[in-house]
């Protein structure tokens, strides 16, 4: 090669060269520069090769009871994995993956209570690391897991994540509703209050992010920043556990006995509004999830609600100063304008009788003729808006209905008056017969206690008055008659006399209407009966709601309620049947310091129940004391022994129980709800000082 040729190919070099590093300093610079290259974002990718984050998952806030007890909260669950692959195990003596296949199907198959084969095709799959259970593997407790551990079986492992547990089932499901986990991860409210308050259930989750070295361990004299989760907020029912536990009860043993579609029952407290006892059947069990109807009939189905809302005209009527009970009608059926015929439901009536005899009889007649002769369509419809009918209570439950007023011809006019043509809730009655309960007042109905958001925020919901509908004359008359209804042999709602309770109400029967708009149904079943009840009849505290769809007997509805209003009226010490039914009433004295053998002598004469606690002669505490009680009532005397022992509690209700471990001084836990079927101190025990009892409570009920 020629020297010039040499030169020039160094030149071609040295350019060349000279190029390919300008394009490499240019690629850096371009790198260094941009955010993104090849839609890649460098920063970021820089920081995950770096940056450790871990997030801090935020725990869904719990639902309570009126009185603390957990109706639903967030608990570990496990998902059972089995390690297949026997690469696994480099121990023989210490095998980590699943060595006897059939033995683990059996065990396996015995807890999960699971197919043994099925169990076993799991671990009989072939070119895979592990496997899962299927639907039965997972969602398991903490005691199932612990169960699987202590079998010791090779290959057996877990993955640890969080599920929604509601404690009592079925038990208020329909209100309380269910939440689980997305594709997220997230916790989801889908039914009832988890749906409707999942915002404030829901927490937010934190994190710690910290610089981590290659091997990824955090590097030393780095910052770490956290950054707090937020837990959800809790909620507090007004619920009373024990006033639900009567509810369910109640339906579960008239399940067995007679045949319907469905029961529902709202309790409340009348003078506060606040929901007590909120059921349905058929329920569900949220935490597996076995529904097969989605809507809450108590608040989210409306329904025509039948006689029940003869209450509401004959108030109407009364308010406007056209009533006069002692006026009559003729009773047994009434043609309209357009030719239709409105009958009674016996169909032939009662012959000539008062517009107050008409509301006892449950007369459909009887409102016909208020409508037709003293009150205006527009006078009834604006009177049952004025109670909250055809709009929602908002008493904060997911997918509320407001139900339909709507009448303007004169045959749905007199249909709309005893309750046939318009549509309404459970909670929209409870909510107007709060009226009758307060002297005319109206008040919300409402079920969330209050929302507690960390320690220190709390909004808490109370007494909400709506407004006077009508005066204490128009509700005094109004009590007199359904008194009458209930408590007259010839009363249309005499089904629900109880001897000894002063219960006042109305009955209602309503046709179902046609699924294609057109009419009714006319078979013998295809009805719903409802019934609105209070008391006591003079100042009432509790106010009770109940529809059963399509039952086979009017008792399919009467007996649980009033199997219901027994156990409401003992348990709040209202009256019961025993003494109010012959007035026996006694005044208690203080009888602290006294003989006990002579104060037991004075009270068997007067037929007191009286409990005894120690051997002792002379009386040293007391409960009640100073009060007017009835023979019904029990009464507690401690004695001055010095060997007070543990009493057999068996059967005592929770009232009273905390009244005996109170006056022994014994601190104390309670669990279930009901009546004591155990204790952990056995009866006859010497208490000291050092005792703590624990105390289970479940149904006697059915006895």
């Amino acid at each position: 090669m020629k020297k010039e040729e040499g030169i020039k190919v160094s030149n071609i070099v040295l350019i060349v060269t000279l190029f390919l590093f300008l394009i490499l300093i240019g690629r850096v610079s371009y790198i260094a520069l941009s955010k993104e290259v090849d839609d890649i974002n460098i920063q970021e990718l820089a920081s995950k090769r770096t940056t450790k984050e871990t997030i801090l998952k935020a725990n869904r806030g719990t639902i309570f009871d009126n009185s603390g007890e957990v109706l639903a909260e967030d608990v570990a669950s496990y998902t059972l994995i089995a390690y297949l692959d026997p690469k696994r195990t480099t121990d023989e003596k210490n095998p980590q993956h699943v060595v006897d296949k059939e033995n683990t199907a059996l065990v396996l198959s015995a807890i999960l209570k699971m197919d043994y084969n099925t169990v076993l095709g799991y671990l009989n799959k072939e070119g895979v690391y592990q496997t899962e259970f299927g639907v039965k593997g997972k969602g398991l407790t903490e005691l199932e897991k612990d169960t699987i551990l202590a079998t010791k079986l090779p290959g057996i492992d877990f993955l640890e994540t969080t599920k929604r547990y509601y404690p009592y089932g079925k038990f208020l499901s329909y209100l309380i509703g269910y939440a689980k986990q997305d594709e997220n991860g997230n916790m989801v409210g889908e039914l009832g209050i988890e749906k409707y308050y999942n915002q404030e259930l829901t927490g937010v989750d934190g994190k710690t992010v910290y610089q981590k070295d290659l091997k990824g361990y955090k590097i030393a004299g780095t910052k770490e920043m956290t950054e707090e989760k937020i837990d959800g907020s809790d909620i507090y029912l007004t619920i009373d556990n024990n006033v639900q536990f009567f509810l369910e009860e109640a339906l579960n043993n008239v399940t067995s006995k007679y045949e319907f579609d469905e029961i529902d029952i709202i309790v409340a407290k009348a003078k506060t509004g606040e929901i007590l006892g909120y059921a349905t059947t058929p329920s569900f069990d949220p935490n597996i999830r076995d529904i097969k109807n989605y809507l809450d009939s108590n608040s989210s189905v409306a329904f025509e609600p039948g006689s029940t809302m003869k209450i509401y005209t004959y108030m109407a009527s009364l308010e406007a100063g056209v009533y006069k009970g002692s006026d009559t009608y003729q009773s047994g059926s009434f043609t309209t304008k357009d030719k239709t015929v409105i009958s009674d439901w016996n169909k032939v009536g009662w012959g000539r009788i008062t517009f107050d005899q008409g509301f006892i009889y449950s007369s459909n007649t009887a409102v016909v003729n208020i409508m037709d002769k003293y009150l205006q369509a527009t006078d009834l419809k604006s009177y049952l808006k004025k109670l909250g009918f055809g709009q929602k209570t908002n008493i904060g439950l997911y997918n509320e209905t407001s139900g339909k007023i709507e009448f303007k011809y004169e045959t749905e006019v007199f249909n709309a008056a005893f309750g046939q043509g318009i549509t309404t809730t459970p909670i929209q009655h409870i909510q107007a017969l709060t009226s009758i309960a307060n002297n005319g007042e109206l008040l919300r109905p409402y079920v969330i206690k209050k929302i507690v958001n960390g320690d220190t925020s709390v909004t808490e919901n109370k007494r909400t008055s709506l407004g006077k509908v009508a005066s204490e004359q128009t509700i005094e008359y109004m009590k007199n008659l359904m008194w009458h209804t209930i408590n007259d042999n010839d009363g249309a709602g005499h089904y629900y006399y109880i001897d000894g309770f002063d219960l006042i109400g109305k009955t209602g029967t309503a046709q179902i209407a046609s699924t294609n708009g057109k009419g009714y149904l006319t078979g013998d079943r295809d009805i719903i009966r409802s019934v609105a009840l209070m008391f006591p009849k003079d100042d009432p505290e509790i106010i009770i709601y109940a529809a059963a769809k399509r039952p086979n007997s009017i008792q399919a509805l009467a007996e649980p309620v009033k199997e219901i209003v027994k156990n409401i009226s003992k348990y709040y010490n209202i009256y019961q049947e025993a003494t109010k039914s012959n007035g026996t009433t006694y005044q208690l004295n203080n009888f602290i310091n006294q003989s006990i053998k002579e104060v037991k002598e004075i009270l068997n004469k007067e037929k007191i129940n009286t409990i005894i606690l120690g051997d002792g002669n002379k009386i040293i505490n007391q409960y009640p004391i100073n009060t007017t009680i009835t023979t019904f009532d029990k009464v507690f005397f401690v004695t001055n022994s010095n060997n007070l022992v543990i009493p057999d509690l068996t059967g005592y209700s929770k009232n009273d129980l905390e009244v005996v471990l109170t006056l022994l001084k014994i601190p104390y836990t309670i669990k279930g709800h009901g009546y004591v079927i155990n204790q952990s101190i056995l009866p006859g025990t010497k208490i000291d000082s050092n005792m703590q009892i624990e105390i289970t409570l479940a149904s006697k009920l059915k006895e």
